[in-house]
């Protein structure tokens, strides 16, 4: 028989860990048919010397919106994922008021780095008011990457509390209708219920996101929904604010996963182990918790425009809701400067003190020739502060200016370490936030190239589990995650050898001349299939693939 895809001579890694083999995959109406030797099809993919796996899970993005304007999800489809789940951390932009981007619009430019403008231009807010009428319009306009997506902890207390969902705590008339509304996005399948209640997440006016307000009873209120409809995904951010021990418990209360953001290294403090200790002793006795790790540096591209890394520092904290020109004032304050370097220079508020020695200038218009200079050996030839150095800079460039600042996930040891352990997920790509300063989508191929091949963190086998039937068992994508006969066609094929996630550019291509990073030329990805259509073929991507029907691939994914 002839199918309509077969992928020859490659070998296949199942995603279950399973030692590879070789084999033929055939593909028919956009599932797996047959996995074995001389099989023919209509079109045949070349796979010589090359593994076939299942297609890659993205657990941690913010496409909620990007998902309009750019319905192939891009980067995330250029580096072999063929699955997302959107509206983490509680940002998810359903339910939404009839004032379209409004309040909501504000807090997500500020918390996740995503342009105003942008999200006017882009977004379809006369379409939707529900989470379930927003996944009807994404459903509409068709996806190239099967699309799942949590409803948000703060975009429920804005729908509902409106300006006093940043000032209050919720009445139990509020508490209910919130409560209601979680229900009725887990009927119309949403993938679970996302929170946040990390001191990072600053919105509108630098005030702490809606869902930092609540408290753990509002939180165990809303996420029971989850347990009556006996499926979807917990996915939060205690902050330190919630405890390793209560997060058990809720998981026991709640009889469904829970995923938190983040476990990552930072040198010096290797807190990471006494994390794990206490996972691993609360999964022998049952709890099913699973802290996400990441294989890349946690690395922006700040500027001043916009710090979003710095908005746990008071004084940046309470200039999040000025104007351009306010904050350029600010920026001049030698009092506010004295201020801001205080914070900055220890450790405040219980936050690590920030990592001046990993700062360097990435960007600058007026100062071109000190593009990869370290901010700290500049300070020190100035006789000024780092601060100084980045403010000075910031001002004469009208805050453009862009430095690289890696915050956390620094101890390449502690990463080798977390990565292949049981109980931990891959994770915090955060694909389609911070996109201007941030390109995490290609954790893929740099966990396969950099940390599999080049370092030998963990058996190829087990970083395949990991990026597909370990993610699609928690979130219970059952027929997704595994090369087998009866699952979606959602496929694979890379070059274990040179497989790498490529360089990062900045382009404007979204609405408004929206900026962004992307990572639009990875090695060694040769050919990526969505329900069985050709995403990419021999290298290079598949502009506007479509599948028989005549639409984008991917499925929107209800539950």
């Amino acid at each position: 028989m002839a199918y309509d895809v077969v992928i020859k001579g490659g070998t296949v890694i199942d995603g279950t860990g399973a030692p590879g083999f070789p084999a033929d995959v055939a593909v028919q109406d956009g599932r797996i048919v047959e996995v074995g030797s001389g099989l023919d099809g209509r079109r045949v993919l070349d796979a010589g010397g090359h593994v076939v796996a299942p297609g890659f899970i993205d657990i941690h993005t913010h496409y909620d919106a990007q998902v309009f304007w750019d319905p192939g999800l891009t980067p995330s489809a250029y580096h072999g994922v063929t699955t997302v789940i959107a509206g983490n951390c509680g940002f998810s932009i359903a339910p939404c008021g009839p004032d379209g981007a409004g309040i909501l619009g504000r807090t997500l430019q500020h918390v996740e780095d995503m342009s105003l403008d942008t999200l006017v231009a882009g977004v379809p807010w006369d379409e939707f008011e529900t989470f379930g009428q927003y996944l009807d319009a994404v459903e509409r306009r068709g996806v190239g990457l099967n699309y799942g997506c949590y409803v948000g902890h703060t975009a429920v207390r804005l729908f509902v509390m409106g300006e006093d969902a940043y000032e209050r705590a919720a009445t139990e008339a509020e508490i209910a209708t919130m409560r209601q509304i979680v229900a009725d996005a887990m009927a119309a399948g949403a993938a679970g219920f996302a929170t946040s209640a990390s001191p990072t997440h600053n919105g509108d006016q630098g005030r702490p996101v809606p869902s930092r307000v609540a408290d753990l009873a509002e939180l165990t209120a809303l996420a029971e929904p989850l347990r009556d409809a006996g499926r979807g995904v917990l996915a939060m951010l205690p902050g330190g604010v919630i405890s390793n021990d209560e997060v058990f418990a809720l998981q026991r209360h709640l009889g469904r996963p829970i995923t938190w953001t983040a476990l990552l290294t930072v040198k010096g403090f290797p807190y990471h182990l006494k994390v794990i200790d206490e996972h691993d002793a609360a999964r022998a006795d049952g709890v099913d918790v699973w802290p996400q790790v990441s294989c890349r540096p946690l690395m922006f591209q700040m500027n001043l425009a916009e710090p979003f890394t710095l908005n746990m520092r008071p004084s940046f904290s309470s200039i999040m809701g000025q104007s351009h020109e306010e904050r350029m004032a600010t920026y001049h304050d030698p009092d506010w400067r004295a201020t801001a370097w205080s914070e900055l220079s220890g450790r405040q508020q219980g936050t690590l003190p920030f990592n001046w020695p990993s700062l360097s200038v990435a960007e600058s218009e007026r100062h071109p020739e000190l593009v990869g200079r370290n901010v700290v050996e500049l300070a020190e030839e100035r006789g000024c502060t780092p601060l100084d150095v980045i403010l000075d800079l910031s001002l004469d460039d009208d805050l453009v200016t862009r430095f690289n600042s890696v915050l956390a996930n620094d101890d390449p040891e502690g990463i080798a370490w977390l990565l292949p352990r049981d109980g931990v997920l891959l994770g915090l790509a955060d694909s389609g936030a911070h996109v201007s300063q941030l390109c995490d989508a290609c954790f893929s191929t740099d966990l396969l190239g950099n940390w599999v091949r080049d370092r030998g963190v963990m058996p190829l086998e087990r970083a395949i589990h990991k990026l597909t039937a370990e993610p699609a068992e928690v979130y219970g994508l059952d027929d997704r995650g595994v090369v087998e006969a009866g699952r979606a066609a959602d496929l694979v094929v890379f070059d274990p050898d040179t497989i790498a996630p490529g360089p990062l550019r900045r382009v404007r291509d979204f609405p408004a001349d929206g900026e962004r990073l992307t990572a639009d030329a990875p090695v060694g990805v040769r050919h990526t299939l969505v329900n069985g259509t050709p995403i990419r073929v021999y290298d290079e991507a598949v502009p506007d693939a479509v599948g028989p029907d005549g639409r984008r691939p991917g499925v929107v994914l209800r539950g």
